[in-house]
């Protein structure tokens, strides 16, 4: 079992070489149908199972797309990892979408709904 600082300093070295295969590495066009940028990585204590949550912009078609063409290029990108990153074992990957900016993004929007509605009814009660 790793201690949190090495898998710390693991998962920061899996998002920087993962971050460089997805500008120039990987060849499938699926994945650059959209814009995609690692937004977390959740490396198991026994440094063992990655998840790569990504965040991906554009339609619901192109990020649809993307999942399969990262999903399609896990064993591509396990591999690679084993090249440039020196470990006993490397990880097995998973691709995750995350949501987390969309959710964040839309909470905003209502948020700042809510306070247009007050202003407009103080506003109006002030009259």
């Amino acid at each position: 079992m790793a201690n949190s600082r090495r898998v710390s300093r693991v998962s920061s070295l899996i998002k920087r070489e993962v971050s460089q295969m997805l500008l120039n590495g990987i060849k499938d066009d699926r994945v650059g149908a959209g814009m995609v940028s690692i937004t977390d990585i959740d490396l198991s204590g026994d440094l063992q199972h990655a998840k790569i949550f990504v965040s991906i912009y554009g339609t619901k078609e192109a990020k649809i797309e993307t999942m399969e063409g990262l999903k399609a290029s896990t064993a591509f990108v396990r591999r690679e990892l084993g090249n440039r990153i020196r470990l006993r074992r490397t990880p097995e990957i998973i691709f995750e979408e995350d949501t987390s900016l969309e959710r964040g993004d839309r909470m905003l929007n209502l948020l700042n709904e809510i306070s247009r509605d007050r202003q407009e009814q103080e506003t109006v009660s002030e009259i």
